[in-house]
């Protein structure tokens, strides 16, 4: 990321080198909305992004059109319960990226608080979510005028993490996550009553969007680093803490 000093240069003197306009990449903060907690209205959203995308990002287009066919659309708790799934309760994945480059290490504290800082500059409310959570991120690049910045940030963070996430939805990868949970947890939230493909249909979402992020920041795969962090073993770690923590509380 630039420095403080190319910051405060940039405030004084003018765009960074580099910087474009803004307007160019707007459709981040609509993509965004694919990956928040679902309301009734969140077929409509899709649709409406996919319309979006549908001319300049075909691939993007395709893979939201078949999410589309699998969204159980008249069925607001079954699309909430997708999501928890997916991302929150028993997760396939999480939607923070630094968590899932970095888990704990120190790294992602200096990404949290870079990014925190870059959210204030565009005054982009991160609600009640971390600065590294990836609807906040799609909305920063989406609004940040400096387009160095924006690259980096696709290019070393969002590109490598995107690819390690959707990793995540393999078959082999949910059938150990889940073995996990019923150790740990002697349960696994009901999946809802929808097909099986259906279940990791939040796989199309982040494949739709890494295909936006290749055709707009022309990424080549051979140079996108993988994660440093592996999300299973974080949660065996995160679930044998809970454990221990558990155990000598009873004793």
């Amino acid at each position: 990321m630039p420095d403080e000093a190319a910051r405060d240069s940039a405030s004084k003197n003018g765009p960074l080198k580099g910087d474009c306009d803004v307007k160019e990449r707007t459709h981040y903060c609509l993509i965004a909305e694919l990956f928040e907690y679902p309301a009734e209205d969140f077929p409509r959203k899709v649709r409406e992004i996919t319309d979006c995308v549908s001319n300049r990002y075909p691939e993007a287009a395709a893979a939201l059109n078949r999410l589309l066919d699998l969204l159980p659309a008249a069925d607001v708790a079954a699309m909430q319960e997708l999501f928890l799934r997916s991302f929150d309760v028993q997760a396939i994945t999480t939607l923070d990226v630094g968590y899932v480059l970095f888990g704990d290490d120190y790294k992602r504290g200096k990404l949290l608080a870079h990014l925190s800082r870059e959210h204030r500059t565009v005054e982009n409310d991160c609600r009640k979510e971390l600065a590294d959570h990836l609807p906040n991120m799609l909305r920063l690049i989406g609004m940040h005028p400096d387009q160095a910045l924006v690259e980096e940030l696709v290019s070393e963070i969002l590109a490598p993490a995107l690819r390690a996430m959707i990793g995540e939805f393999s078959a082999e990868r949910i059938q150990r996550k889940n073995e996990s949970y019923k150790k740990h947890y002697k349960t696994i939230i009901d999946t809802p009553p929808v097909s099986r493909e259906a279940v990791t249909l939040y796989q199309l979402a982040l494949k739709a969007l890494y295909a936006v992020f290749e055709q707009d920041f022309a990424l080549a795969e051979a140079s996108v680093p993988a994660a440093t962090n592996d999300f299973f073993a974080s949660l065996q770690r995160e679930n044998q803490i809970e454990e221990k923590a558990t155990a000598a509380h009873e004793g």
